[in-house]
């Protein structure tokens, strides 16, 4: 490292003391950089924001929609309409990373906000199911963006001491999303009497659900315009002033800094044929796969079906249907709640030990489920003649329910936010962007299966099923960390080059992040 902070006034700490090299870095506390990383994390987290808001506000406007579209008595276009943003959103991580090394973090993020503000505008005025699903998969589009670019940006602009609190603020901004829907949709079909009802304008609640979503598209937008470029990328676009300045702003030693990011640039630049995502493991790098299968185990856990079918859940254990969003709240909230957990510990306890008490906290919370269902009775539903309701005799309906809500603790505490932390940290500068891209629209693929699924297997099978099969792959995403994610608790960004994915020994991890 050729510079100390004290040879540069714009990095000067609040001490003015020297900052010690490496990856060890200065600690952020107690100087200024710290607060700047946090606002540039907080902002382009607002992209989270929009991924939870978009995958949930149509839950209020199911029903309206599909009597405004004659879907009432077609299940497979009304569940179509649903989930096909989240192909959309698959397709836009795809792109997304190829877009960012093109034009630049920040430009790709404008252009998901735009995508995002345009479809929610037009999905609110669609007149026919055509357009409607149109404007629903650029919506997932926009979102797919999001998905990529806020946790690449943040680990790209974050300090090492901090990247793993900064880049769980992505999975906060997800959970606030989420209930921002669906607090605004009560809140606007409660105003108008029915999400079917007119509201203002002529316009009825459902379309005005869809419409609120323009302000966070807005925000967005207007904070991706003015958040700086990530430092990374400029430096890869040789514009070096412009990078010094960015990381004055948010590291204590800028010059070592860059001096460290130009010789991983120079290294892969010497490698370019390795700057590719194709690898020896079925076509890929394994890094990549770990991305890929950290997503899909994620997602196969089945974490939204909590959030999507939990109607079901309550009303097995007692609740009535009219009491939906109640329960609903209660877990978004203690979704949000959970997060700061992990926000608390990331960074002191390390990615893998959290990710495996995840783990296992998952496997016993989904067991318990599945095997409260095997004790559930079908009976008559006293509100739909004809209908059936699932119901939990005894303490089984206490115990399942005690049981989603523990499953939802260890999700929101560790593998919701901590996969992201990993996805924007874990790969090569040289393909960031784009292994992020392939791993994010692997995520949204694994979250059509499951949210298209849950409701064949229901039918076919009851609930034990589908519970069991989470938790089979709960285990195996145990097992899965335990032999190939590794630890990058402390590492800088450019020694992910020397990640190694076959089981750490003890204090091995700990060792590479001191020595880096």
């Amino acid at each position: 490292m050729s510079s100390t902070e004290g040879e540069d006034p714009m990095s000067t700490g609040s001490t003015g003391a020297t900052a010690p090299q490496g990856a060890r870095g200065a600690r952020p506390t107690g100087n200024p950089h710290r607060g700047k990383a946090i606002a540039l994390a907080v902002a382009a987290a607002v992209g989270g924001f929009l991924f939870g808001f978009d995958s949930s506000v149509i839950n209020g406007a199911v029903d309206a929609i599909g009597t405004e579209f004659d879907l009432v008595d077609n299940d497979v276009l009304s569940g179509f309409v649903v989930a096909v943003a989240l192909l959309g959103c698959a397709l836009g991580a795809w792109v997304a990373g190829r877009l960012a090394d093109r034009w630049g973090r920040t430009r790709t993020m404008v252009l998901g906000s735009v995508m995002f503000l345009v479809s929610s505008v037009m999905t609110g005025i669609a007149f026919s199911v055509g357009d409607l699903i149109l404007w629903r998969v650029l919506a997932g589009i926009g979102i797919g963006i999001a998905s990529v670019m806020a946790p690449a940006y943040i680990a790209e602009i974050a300090p090492a001491a901090l990247r793993g609190r900064l880049g769980s603020l992505q999975q906060l901004a997800i959970t606030l999303g989420i209930f921002a829907a669906l607090l605004s949709d009560q809140l606007l079909q409660s105003a108008a009497g029915g999400p079917d009802q007119e509201l203002w304008w002529g316009f009825a609640a459902w379309q005005w659900m869809f419409f609120v979503g323009v302000v966070p598209a807005a925000l967005y937008g207007v904070l991706s315009l003015l958040m700086p470029e990530s430092p990374r990328y400029l430096l890869q676009q040789d514009r070096h002033d412009e990078a010094f300045r960015v990381l004055a702003s948010v590291d204590p030693d800028p010059q070592a800094a860059v001096d460290r990011i130009e010789r991983s640039i120079a290294e892969d630049r010497a490698n370019a044929a390795q700057s590719s995502l194709r690898g020896p493991a079925f076509g890929l790098l394994p890094i990549v796969w770990v991305g890929i299968l950290l997503s899909v185990f994620q997602q196969f856990v089945g974490i939204n079906v909590i959030f999507y079918y939990s109607t079901t859940l309550w009303q097995a254990v007692g609740f009535e249907q009219s009491d939906a969003f109640t329960v609903s709240t209660i877990t978004s909230v203690t979704n949000v709640a959970v997060t700061f957990i992990a926000i608390a510990l990331v960074d002191k306890i390390g990615r893998r030990p959290m990710l495996l008490i995840g783990s296992l906290g998952m496997t016993v919370s989904l067991g318990l489920m599945a095997l409260a269902f095997t004790q559930s009775s079908q009976v008559p539903d006293p509100q739909n003649v004809g209908e059936t309701l699932t119901q939990l005799p005894g303490g089984w309906g206490t115990t399942a329910l005690v049981a989603a809500n523990a499953f939802v603790v260890f999700f929101g505490a560790t593998w919701g936010p901590l996969v992201w932390v990993l996805l924007g940290e874990m790969f090569p500068n040289r393909i960031r962007a784009a292994a992020l891209g392939v791993a994010a629209a692997a995520q949204w693929i694994a979250n059509f299966v499951i949210t298209e699924t849950f409701p064949v297997l229901l039918h076919q099978f009851g609930a034990s099923i589908p519970y069991l099969l989470y938790t089979v792959f709960a285990f195996l995403s145990f097992l899965f960390v335990l032999a190939k994610v590794p630890e990058t608790k402390g590492m800088q960004l450019e020694d992910m080059n020397d990640l190694r994915l076959e089981r750490p020994a003890r204090g091995q991890a700990g060792a590479r992040a001191g020595d880096a």
